[in-house]
């Protein structure tokens, strides 16, 4: 059986998963469901059409399933869905999606959310991101899997985030963030690939070379994106063509798929 607090409401279309804690003076409204394993901290609030998978930990006094802020939201049905393994620390906040938008929030799994986060309406966040301190999404954006927010990050709705990049301290995302990049600054600007990152994760010399040599092509060479798109998929087809590692590939094919997606253009 779950493990509930006396003072702690949870309404009785909720579904808890056995081995999920709920804290004192917690509230848990209808429609939401939770995995096991899960611990809600105390004061927490968790509303709406909200489904929770397994092992999160939510802390006091964060709130997740809110009603949008968005001015054309009439009570429309839309909903958040989290992953496994995620952490939302204090006063984090995370609304449902809109019906003019995708309907539906959704993180991924192994999320690490500090205090004061915000992910807003129609957000898709992947997986073994880190969202530090006061960092703030708009509405509609999209960040991919290992993507690091320093605190104090601001994006702008509609914007995409690519894998592997990082946001400096206080940085404002005005425009689509390639994978790999590391960007800092109001407004932000790119400042050179996260090698440290992608060492940290495995990445192979070669790899990296590759992605360094994409960046000075997306970057250093002068050319307008649809010339760099041009040019980067050259480089991807001479790879496959001479048997490079397949992370390489693999890698250059990630920003090669981001670039044709980009819809406000790329950080600068």
């Amino acid at each position: 059986m779950a493990r509930i607090h006396a003072t702690a409401l949870v309404d009785a279309g909720a579904h808890l998963d056995d081995d999920v804690t709920v804290g004192p003076y917690a509230l848990i409204g209808a429609g939401v469901q939770i995995g096991g394993g899960s611990r809600i901290g105390a004061h927490a609030v968790i509303e709406g059409s909200t489904r929770i998978g397994r092992d999160n930990e939510i802390f006091q006094f964060a709130s997740i399933g809110a009603a949008p802020q968005d001015k054309k939201y009439k009570g429309e049905p839309t909903r958040v869905e989290i992953g496994d393994r995620n952490v939302f620390r204090e006063f984090t906040t995370v609304n449902r999606g809109t019906a003019q938008g995708r309907a539906m929030t959704r993180i991924g799994d192994d999320n690490f959310l500090m205090a004061y986060v915000h992910v807003a309406h129609d957000c898709v966040v992947g997986n073994r991101t880190v969202f530090a301190n006061s960092t703030n999404l708009g509405g509609h954006v999209t960040v991919a899997d290992w993507v690091i927010l320093s605190g104090y990050t601001g994006v702008h709705q509609f914007c995409k985030i690519g894998a592997h990049a990082m946001t400096g301290v206080g940085s404002v995302i005005l425009h689509d963030v390639p994978p790999f990049v590391r960007t800092a600054g109001n407004s932000a600007s790119v400042h050179g690939i996260n090698t440290t990152g992608l060492r940290r994760r495995g990445f192979d010399d070669e790899t990296i070379a590759q992605v360094k040599r994409a960046y000075r092509t997306l970057y250093r060479s002068g050319l307008t994106l649809d010339e760099a798109r041009a040019r980067l998929g050259a480089q991807l087809e001479a790879l496959q063509g001479d048997g490079a590692l397949p992370l390489a590939v693999d890698s250059i094919r990630l920003l090669v798929d981001f670039l044709s997606q980009v819809t406000r253009g790329i950080v600068r």
